[in-house]
């Protein structure tokens, strides 16, 4: 860990959002941004937006296919918080106006009915400390312009959280194998991308439990009644006022969110 101005990276970081601009990647000012310092940042982040009044309902996957981390050329997914101000209520709209850039993608996501902690946890004990998964849409925001960054700068930006949405209905997911679940994704009624559980590092409650032994190695955990997005089963897509996109999920269903 070094000693760079943790808390004002995380104000830069804090104001491109609050202005809806994005921002040269950190590392160009900082280029000795490390993996710890990148989180304690995002640590910073998290906390501004507590302390303005939001609570942390959840937590984010993201790089968790092998495809996206050859492509950053990194070999291990990264994590981020949700907060109740990033959701958005079945039904609801995503305001773009609200972002810098936002970007949709398809997700599977985890209530949790008991606390998951510790260095030992498996998918095993994830899916038997799961309520209910959810068909979910993950609203993307880097705070960067152009998506431009590295993945120290992405983990500082909170692994670019903005907004959630999850289906209606939840689905137990014992006797639901959420590797071989189908999902295709949808733009404006076209066809975008198609996928299965298994992009997800093989199976998303691997993902899970990946973030909670990440967690662990810091003394933290996930709680219960919170909200955990796997990780994206495709590419995200751009998306502006007008536009619908729907994930739908063998088993699981169908999750919409419009764009005004």
């Amino acid at each position: 860990m070094n000693d760079l101005p943790k808390e004002e990276i995380a104000r830069a970081l804090i104001e491109a959002a609050r202005q809806r601009t994005g921002i040269a990647p950190l590392t160009n000012t900082y280029p000795d941004l490390d993996f710890d310092t990148a989180y304690e940042v995002q640590d910073a982040v998290v906390e501004a937006r507590v302390s303005s009044g939001a609570t942390v309902v959840g937590g984010k996957l993201g790089l968790t296919s092998k495809a996206k981390q050859v492509q950053m050329n990194v070999d291990r997914p990264l994590y981020g918080f949700l907060t109740d101000d990033m959701q958005i209520d079945t039904g609801q709209a995503v305001v773009c106006s609200d972002y810098i850039q936002p970007r949709c993608e398809p997700e599977i996501a985890f209530l949790l009915g008991r606390d998951l902690h510790g260095s030992h946890v498996t998918a095993s004990h994830v899916l038997d400390a799961t309520s209910l998964v959810f068909p979910a849409i993950d609203v993307l925001d880097s705070r960067f312009s152009g998506y431009k960054f590295t993945f120290m700068d992405v983990i500082a930006d909170n692994s670019s959280c903005a907004g959630f949405t999850l289906g209606g209905t939840g689905t137990d997911p014992r006797g639901i194998d959420l590797r071989l679940v189908g999902c295709s994704f949808e733009k404006n009624g076209q066809l975008v991308a198609t996928a299965a559980g298994a992009a997800v590092m093989g199976h998303p409650a691997a993902a899970v439990a990946w973030m909670v032994r990440q967690l662990a190695a810091r003394g933290r955990g996930l709680h219960a009644g919170q909200v955990i997005m796997a990780g994206a089963l495709t590419e995200a897509i751009a998306v502006s006022p007008g536009d619908t996109v729907v994930a739908r999920f063998d088993r699981l269903g169908t999750v919409e969110l419009p764009c005004a």
